[in-house]
C-alpha cells in the first residue's frame, strides 16, 4: 500500500476531452481560457511530476503572476521543477511574440503612407511612451533609448539603446546618445528611459540628464524634442512638465 508505483496519479488524459485546454480554446476560443490554461498550451507537455496543467499553475504561483513571468530571466525560470530549457524558450518565444505586436499594433496607429511607403509618424509624448513601452515597460534595469526623426517628424529606423543600468549624466554621455542620430542625418531626437519601478516621476539624475542632452543637441544642431519617462503602463514627458527649454 505504501508504494507509490501503484498509487492512482490523475493526467491530463484521465480528463474528458471537452474540458482538455486545446480542444477547449479550438471549440470556445482563447479568450475563454484561464491564464493556467493558455500556459499549458504552450508548454505543451508537463513533466514527471505534474501535468502540464499543474505545472503551468506552478509556474504562475511560482512567479506571482503574468507581470513577473514576463520579467522573469532563465535563470529564474529553471530554478521552477520541470522547466528546463525547452519550455523556457517556449514561455519567452510566446511572450517576446505579445510583446512584438503590441509594439506593431503601436507604430501602425501612429503611422501615415506617403508616396505608398508608410511610416511611424512621433508627433507627441504619447506616441513616443506607446511605441516603446512594451519594451521597457517591464525591464528590471534602467535603459535609455533614442527615437530619432526626420523633419516631418518620422521615425528614422528603429529605436536605438544607448545605455543600459542607471541612466544619468555620467553614464549618457553626449557623443553616444547622439552618435546614432547624426548618422542616420536625424532632424530631431526623443529620448525615452524606463523606471523599474514602475513610478514615472523625473529624480534629480533624470533632469540633470535632460538639461545635459538639451544644451548637447543645441550645439550639434539635431532638436531634443523630449525625454519621455516610461512606468508601468504610464509615462511622464519631460516637455509637458516644462523641463525642456
Amino acid at each position: 500500500m505504501g508504494n507509490k508505483s501503484s498509487e492512482f496519479r490523475y493526467t491530463l488524459k484521465d480528463m474528458p476531452e471537452s474540458m482538455r485546454p486545446r480542444e477547449r480554446l479550438l471549440r470556445e476560443g482563447a479568450d475563454h481560457l484561464s491564464e493556467g490554461e493558455l500556459l499549458a498550451i504552450i508548454l505543451g507537455t508537463g513533466s514527471n511530476e505534474d501535468t502540464v496543467l499543474e505545472l503551468a499553475q506552478k509556474v504562475l504561483t511560482h512567479m506571482g503572476g503574468l507581470r513577473e513571468l514576463t520579467e522573469a530571466s532563465k535563470e529564474e525560470l529553471e530554478r521552477i521543477p520541470g522547466i528546463g530549457p525547452a519550455k523556457v524558450c517556449q514561455i519567452k518565444g510566446a511572450l517576446e511574440l505579445g510583446r512584438r505586436l503590441y509594439t506593431e499594433e503601436q507604430s501602425r496607429r501612429y503611422s501615415s503612407a506617403r508616396g505608398g511607403i508608410r511610416k511611424t509618424v512621433i508627433n507627441s509624448p504619447e506616441a513616443a511612451a506607446e511605441h516603446l513601452m512594451a519594451t521597457l515597460r517591464y525591464l528590471d534595469r534602467e535603459q535609455l533609448m533614442a527615437l530619432m526623426l526626420d523633419i516631418r517628424n518620422n521615425l528614422i529606423g528603429n529605436a536605438t539603446t544607448i545605455s543600459v543600468g542607471t541612466v544619468n549624466s555620467s553614464l549618457a554621455h553626449p557623443r553616444e546618445c547622439f552618435k546614432e542620430a547624426i548618422r542616420r542625418s536625424a532632424s530631431s531626437v526623443i529620448f525615452v528611459h524606463n523606471h523599474p519601478s514602475g513610478d514615472p516621476t523625473p529624480s534629480a539624475e533624470d533632469l540633470a540628464l535632460t538639461r545635459q542632452l538639451t544644451e548637447a543637441g543645441k550645439v550639434i544642431g539635431i532638436d531634443v524634442l523630449d525625454h519621455v519617462i516610461i512606468g508601468d503602463g504610464t509615462f511622464c514627458s519631460m516637455k509637458e512638465r516644462g523641463y525642456l527649454a
